[in-house]
């Protein structure tokens, strides 16, 4: 039994809303998104959502709300006027932070000039935006339904429409793709200016077409190959990396993201959205999660939370560090009492044998991921 001490502070509070529908489903998709069949009922989810924040009220605990991130799906297809009821809503029950940051998901094949104006007229102002490739013939074999220049052209809209935070996702690792393939997509990318880019290895999940189906994909050593090449083309050009899969120019890390990774709270509303809470009073840390389904979301005579656990004493040291060593400059060590509650003593022989292994940097005040332990984190994890 681990020796639990009172969670010192509460963490921030984000928000997550999950929009579960989109334009059609992509093949190496495992996110909660069902296909779009004729209009969609924004209204009645935007009343859900609403409903559903109401039932987690207790969580907040007198904080402002520090970023809201919508994501899906395809939230972009809803109407600018869903997420002004929503915010609206929102406000009545919890104070936004005078710089909330929030950040809508959006799809190159669902810009509309009017629509995304009318999106950073509401309030959002930081736009996530779904490009994974910029040649057709990748997204062809990605499912997507934009082309390269289609892609090119959102990105010129989204700076027109007002939003000056913008990131772009890309994958790498495609389908036959070569580095200078993958370099191609970077650098278009980075052309663009955005603020932010997620570049990440496309993985092929359980409960998808790709798993059923697997493509063809680059052998580890031209993975590797190119995962060198396009961190060295990222830093060249101004883009700093600072977690996994996450590089932005300076300042301009998302702080949704970093509140996650730092185990902070965040509250989970729509269909199939999770939600991790501090309970103060409790000592405890609660994880829980929302019913998938849109139908049954929207089933006025079914309860929005499909379930919930709270985590042991023995769970929270991994739980902590799976998130805290995603960042390259990883966290103060004192993070770790004040946001699972557990003395740092709790974890000093995992500590002193991954600093043993040059998995951990040696620095008391910080725990901290060396070059080898970012490389190899599963490592690290193992000894937690």
């Amino acid at each position: 039994m681990l020796a639990v001490t009172n969670l010192l502070t509460l963490p921030p509070l984000s928000l997550y809303v999950h929009v579960p529908w989109c334009i059609q489903k992509c093949p190496y998709c495992d996110f909660n998104s069902h296909t779009a069949k004729g209009e969609l009922p924004e209204r009645d989810y935007v009343n859900a959502l609403l409903q559903d924040f109401e039932t987690s009220l207790d969580a907040i605990q007198g904080r402002k709300l520090h970023s809201i991130f919508i994501g899906g799906g395809t939230p972009s297809l809803l109407s600018p006027s869903a997420y002004e009821r929503l915010f609206a809503g929102l406000r009545q029950h919890i104070e936004f932070s005078d710089d909330i940051e929030i950040t809508l998901e959006a799809n190159p094949g669902t810009f509309e000039q009017d629509k995304f104006t009318g999106f950073r007229q509401t309030g959002i102002n930081r736009l996530s935006i779904g490009i994974q490739s910029f040649q057709d013939e990748k997204l062809k074999k990605l499912g997507r339904i934009h082309h390269g220049e289609e892609a090119q052209r959102a990105v010129g809209m989204a700076f027109t429409a007002g939003f000056t935070n913008i990131n772009l996702d890309l994958m790498h690792g495609l389908p036959n793709q070569s580095q200078d393939d993958a370099l191609f997509d970077l650098k278009t990318a980075i052309a663009l200016k955005p603020t932010h880019l997620s570049w990440y290895q496309l993985t092929i999940e359980p409960n998808t077409v790709f798993y059923s189906r697997p493509p063809v994909l680059p052998e580890d050593d031209a993975l590797w190959d190119i995962q060198e090449a396009g961190q060295a083309l990222l830093a060249e050009s101004g883009y700093q990396q600072y977690e996994i899969s996450a590089y932005s120019q300076p300042g301009r890390q998302s702080r949704h993201n970093l509140n996650y990774w730092q185990f902070g709270d965040y509250i989970g509303i729509g269909a199939g959205a999770h939600g991790k809470l501090t309970l103060l009073e409790e000592g405890a840390i609660l994880r829980n999660w929302k019913t998938r389904l849109p139908t049954d979301y929207l089933n006025p005579a079914k309860p929005f939370e499909a379930g919930n656990r709270i985590l042991t004493e023995e769970e929270r040291p991994l739980e902590f560090m799976m998130n805290a060593l995603r960042l390259n400059d990883g966290v103060e060590a004192g993070q770790f009492s004040q946001r699972s509650g557990l003395p740092l003593s709790s974890i000093a022989d995992a500590v002193k044998e991954a600093q043993h292994q040059n998995l951990l940097s040696t620095d008391s005040q910080k725990l901290q991921p060396t070059r080898k332990g970012s490389l190899f984190l599963n490592d690290i994890l193992a000894l937690f």
